[in-house]
């Protein structure tokens, strides 16, 4: 409480019930700090049914859907492999202890901002859910394909795979000049975005064919001349020797932020230059006798907590 009474923000992501075995509810802190604002991050939230609800990224993918629409058609639902909700999660805590405090500096007291992993992937799922609600009919398993576009997804050409992205009929037409199949174009079948949607499986099976007669570099560089948006589908590696990874500097050296040895980092999105890397992860408690300090506790009170907390990492 002694950090509280001085903090601007408060974040905690307690299992069920250990805030309030704590008291460290959001009253007990505010009666503390009026002007604190605290973000409590859950998998489904802290209502009477979601409180008792434990969760994981991949659990709520499953439980909130997000998996029965992703992969390719007839295949076992698929987990999307990067964390998606645990990190849009965070950010939409982030966004809104941004919020928070524009509203405390205008006049307002602290607030309590309370994001959970189901309410992010229905906020990520916001095209399929509409267009539930609106048609009745649920997402399709598409694979890479897009719903609302055609021919837009991975090809297999000769000698690998690379992405194909069309997203209008003027563009369509141009592919079809690629192609040398001029015909397709007009053929009432496909010379419109709908009507390609509607026989998808049937255009899929003929751009198919054509493509694997040549190497993807081919499609690449006839595509890109066409004005038409493609790519390889790279790996890792081949991703991070991209020389717009480069210019981007996505990817800060140890020495620049001023470490002493160590592997690089990512930087943030909104980190242009990197500047927000200022200092590696701290070690097991490297920074208690700091906080300690802050807390208003004595030089005795710290050496004590210090030697409790060394016999306690090495048990």
């Amino acid at each position: 409480m002694r950090l509280v009474r001085g903090a601007d923000v408060l974040v905690e992501s307690f299992p069920p019930g250990v805030a309030e075995k704590l008291s460290l509810r959001f009253e007990d802190l505010r009666q503390c700090n009026p002007r604190l604002v605290v973000c409590s991050i859950s998998a489904f939230g802290d209502g009477p049914i979601g409180a008792g609800m434990p969760g994981f990224d991949a659990l709520v993918q499953a439980v909130s859907g997000l998996m029965s629409f992703t992969g390719e058609a007839g295949s076992a639902p698929v987990r999307l492999a990067p964390s998606v909700l645990d990190l849009t999660t965070g950010m939409w805590g982030a966004i809104g202890i941004m919020a928070a405090l524009v509203r405390r500096a205008q006049g307002g007291a602290g607030e309590h901002v309370r994001p959970s992993l189901i309410d992010s992937a229905f906020a990520m799922m916001s095209h399929q859910v509409l267009g539930y609600i609106a048609t009745g009919e649920l997402p399709r398993k598409l694979g890479t394909s897009a719903p609302s576009a055609m021919p837009y997804r991975v090809y297999e050409a000769a000698d690998g795979s690379f992405m194909l992205a069309t997203a209008s009929d003027a563009q369509f037409v141009r592919l079809c000049a690629v192609l040398g199949v001029e015909a397709l174009a007009q053929d009432p079948r496909f010379s419109t975005m709908a009507a390609r949607l509607a026989a998808r499986d049937t255009l899929d099976g003929l751009l198919s064919h054509i493509f694997r007669q040549q190497p993807v570099s081919i499609w690449l560089q006839r595509l890109a001349q066409a004005g038409i948006a493609s790519g390889p589908v790279n790996d890792i590696r081949q991703s991070l020797d991209l020389p717009v990874v480069a210019e981007r500097e996505l990817l800060v050296a140890p020495e620049r932020a001023g470490w002493k040895g160590g592997m690089a980092q990512l930087r943030l999105p909104i980190d242009l230059g990197g500047t927000g890397v200022v200092s590696p992860p701290p070690v097991l408690g490297q920074h208690t006798e700091e906080v300690l300090r802050e807390a208003g506790f004595d030089d005795e009170t710290i050496a004590r907590l210090s030697r409790r907390n060394a016999t306690n990492q090495t048990t």
